[in-house]
This record gives structure tokens, C-alpha cells and sequence, in this order.
């Protein structure tokens, strides 16, 4: 286990704001746990324990929103994420993981800045219609970041978001997403050599802050209003995107 106390000073807040925005957001600023890890350890090693943490997750949110999904959006977005996430595993090695960050965080940006010029539009005007490809193009671009960095959910978002669903349904269909998503990174994980007895135990030893963090996150989701949750999740992509920018010049 790594015993750094350090690294437990940015991984136990990590871990507790991952959880809050999974249920919460849907996964808006669930991108930072392995930036803010990587402050401590390797990127390819805060990836491999955020793993089971995020396993734990998901098996709450499949409990927290069961029978609440968007049964033909999942139709649409499993089988292209975990596309997205095969196209991780076989180019895990090659991918500049640093640049990408820094793409998914000029897409956050630009989008959040467009829905905040939208203003009550975006969570009161017409949605914007399913197009199949679009739902299949973020989403493969959500498996990819979601596999390469755990940072699957703003993509997401950019797709979601306009089509103005109710806040409980979004986050919902996240939930069965993102477990479909991170349950087929588990063998590929242990074929690229991330899944071992130290990086095992270390998730272990955090699991206790997971459910601090998701009953925050479902606190949050039951008790504000779909205006607030559409500002809220905006203002969370904008961080998250500056915050990925960030890395990728800083480091």
C-alpha cells in the first residue's frame, strides 16, 4: 500500500469529490481525481487505484438509480463507449496523456461558456434532438478518456446536457453508463500491468471515503432545482475544463 501521507492529503479529497459529482453531476468534475492524485504518484498508478474506487461508485449508483434509466440512450452509448474504451487499451502506451488532457479541457471550457450564453435557455428552451451519431461520436470519445484518465464524463455532458433531460434521468443514465464503462476496464487494466497488490490495497484503504462523498453527491441531486442543476453543472465543467488545461501546460 503506499504509505506517502501526502498522497492520502490529495487522493482522500479526490475520492470524496469524484463520489459527490458521480451522484451529484453525473461524473462534471469527476475528471480531477487522477490530476489531483497525480500531485503524489504516477498518472498510469493514481488511474489504476481510482479503479475500484470507481467500481464501488458504481455499484451504489446502480443501486441509488435503479429502474430510472434512459433505456434507448444506453442502447445508443454503452456499446460506442466501450469502443472508445478497446480503442484505450490498445493505445493506452502511445497516448500523450498530458496533451489530452488538455483537449478535453478546452472542449469543457468552450462548451460551458456557450451554455452560460445561452442563460435560461439552457435548461428551459427546446431540446436539442437524439442524433444517433452524435450520441455514438461523444460517447466513443467518453470510453476513450474515461479508460486513458477517468475523465469520461465531461464528453458526456457535451452530449447530454442539450437534450434538457430531467436532472434525476441524466444522472441516472450516467450511473449505467459509466458502471457498463469502467467493469470492461478491469481486464484490460490487468493486461496493461495497473492491477496489482499495491495499487489494490491503496484503493482499498480509500473506499471509506467513497460513500462520503456519494451520499453528499445524492443529498445534493434530490433537494435542487433543474435551473440550479444545469448552472451548477456548467460552472463545474468550466473548472474542471481550466483545471485540465492547467495540467497540461503546467506540466
Amino acid at each position: 500500500m503506499i504509505g506517502d501521507p501526502w498522497f492520502y492529503a490529495v487522493a482522500v479529497p479526490a475520492v470524496v469529490l469524484t463520489g459527490f459529482s458521480k451522484a451529484g453531476f453525473g461524473g462534471a468534475v469527476g475528471g480531477l481525481a487522477v490530476p489531483l492524485m497525480s500531485l503524489a504518484i504516477a498518472p498510469p498508478q493514481a488511474v489504476a487505484v481510482m479503479l475500484p474506487i470507481l467500481l464501488l461508485m458504481d455499484l451504489m449508483g446502480l443501486y441509488a438509480f435503479r429502474g430510472k434509466w434512459d433505456a434507448a440512450l444506453l442502447k445508443l452509448t454503452v456499446p460506442a463507449g466501450q469502443l472508445g474504451a478497446l480503442i484505450g487499451a490498445l493505445t493506452f502506451h502511445y497516448v500523450n496523456e498530458r496533451w489530452l488532457r488538455g483537449l478535453i479541457g478546452v472542449e469543457a471550457v468552450v462548451f460551458a461558456l456557450q451554455k452560460f450564453r445561452e442563460g435560461s435557455r439552457a435548461w428551459n428552451g427546446p431540446p436539442a434532438p437524439l442524433r444517433p451519431a452524435v450520441a455514438r461520436f461523444w460517447s466513443t470519445v467518453s470510453g476513450f478518456t474515461s479508460f486513458v484518465s477517468h475523465a469520461g464524463g465531461p464528453p458526456m455532458m457535451q452530449f447530454l446536457l442539450p437534450l434538457k433531460l430531467d436532472r434525476v434521468l441524466l444522472v441516472a443514465t450516467l450511473a449505467w453508463y459509466f458502471a457498463a464503462i469502467n467493469a470492461a476496464k478491469w481486464l484490460p487494466y490487468g493486461l496493461l500491468g495497473l492491477i496489482d497488490v499495491r495499487n489494490v490495497s491503496t484503493s482499498l484503504a480509500l473506499l471509506p471515503a467513497v460513500p462520503i462523498g456519494y451520499g453528499l453527491g445524492l443529498y445534493f441531486l434530490r433537494r435542487v432545482a433543474q435551473g440550479a442543476f444545469v448552472r451548477l453543472t456548467t460552472w463545474a465543467l468550466l473548472v474542471t475544463g481550466l483545471k485540465l488545461i492547467w495540467d497540461a501546460v503546467a506540466g
